[in-house]
């Protein structure tokens, strides 16, 4: 009798509405039956036999955090910039999503630059705006923004600061409807969550105007604990893919059309885009 690994997982990255939250659920059902097929048809290489059970995370940073360092984590998204800034040492790379939404190209994507209609029409004309941003820990919303910013400052006038105020929302979602209600006037908003949203929250996008794009990195990677092995590792991403591949439906709804091997390497230039801003005098978006 196989010993039964029992693992947890939930990929809460982009639960924008109920229907998408059932959709990324059903996606972990069917992962986890596609590795208990995959144990029985070949002796579970990379382990024993695997249980895997969707789990809430729950919210917030410290929430996220706390997941994300699970010792019994088989499948997670994170973001980018926590993974430079000190999770990878603790988690696997399963791989890398490729979306299929305007902003991504490949396994890589961007953030939109948006702001309310009628409002600036180039980044450079949001000097002494206000700025909505979901977190200080967000890539996409945070990181991505102060590097299109960076080269716009001068660090020797107003204090270094090019907005007037920094308002900080919580959700890319929250960051639309700050601008929506006139509570902000700009904000970089993952490109995939903005698709998500024109279809799930279209009031949400109707008022918004984009006038750009940040610089393109790889998507939000999926990770496992480091607990788990490299072979089972590569049976996960075997999974993702093959449910992928066979449950069109569930891939049209997600956007979802592949998950491709990756490594922390792969993440750097988010890294390097935090220092491109910090060498020019530009260390908090501000």
């Amino acid at each position: 009798m196989p010993i039964l690994e029992r693992w947890v997982a939930a990929l809460p990255m982009y639960n924008v509405s109920a229907s998408l939250r059932a959709d990324w659920l059903e996606l972990i059902e069917r992962v986890g039956e596609a590795l208990a097929r995959d144990g029985t048809a070949n002796g579970a290489a990379g382990g024993g036999a695997i249980a895997l059970r969707a789990v809430d995370p729950g919210e917030g940073h410290d929430a996220l955090q706390a997941f994300w360092h699970r010792d019994d984590l088989l499948l997670s998204q994170t973001c980018g910039l926590p993974l430079v800034r000190g999770l990878a040492p603790h988690v696997r790379l399963i791989g890398t999503p490729r979306f299929d939404v305007p902003g991504c190209h490949r396994q890589r994507y961007r953030s939109a630059l948006v702001v309310r209609a009628g409002g600036p029409r180039s980044l450079a004309d949001c000097r002494g705006a206000r700025a909505a941003c979901n977190g200080p820990d967000s890539h996409s919303g945070m990181n991505a923004l102060r590097h299109a910013v960076a080269p716009l400052v001068n660090a020797d006038t107003h204090g270094g600061r090019f907005f007037s105020e920094i308002v900080l929302t919580g959700s890319h979602l929250a960051s639309l409807a700050a601008l929506g209600n006139d509570e902000a006037d700009v904000a970089a908003i993952d490109c995939v969550t903005l698709a998500f949203a024109a279809e799930h929250h279209p009031e949400l996008v109707a008022g918004v105007r984009q006038i750009g794009f940040t610089r393109p990195v790889p998507g939000l990677p999926f990770i496992a604990s480091k607990r788990a092995s490299v072979a089972l590792v590569r049976r996960v991403r075997a999974a993702l893919r093959s449910v992928l591949h066979e449950r069109a439906d569930l891939s049209a709804r997600l956007h979802l059309g592949d998950v491709v091997r990756s490594t922390v390497a792969d993440y750097l230039p988010i890294a390097s885009m935090e220092r491109e801003a910090q060498l020019r005098g530009y260390a908090q978006l501000a």
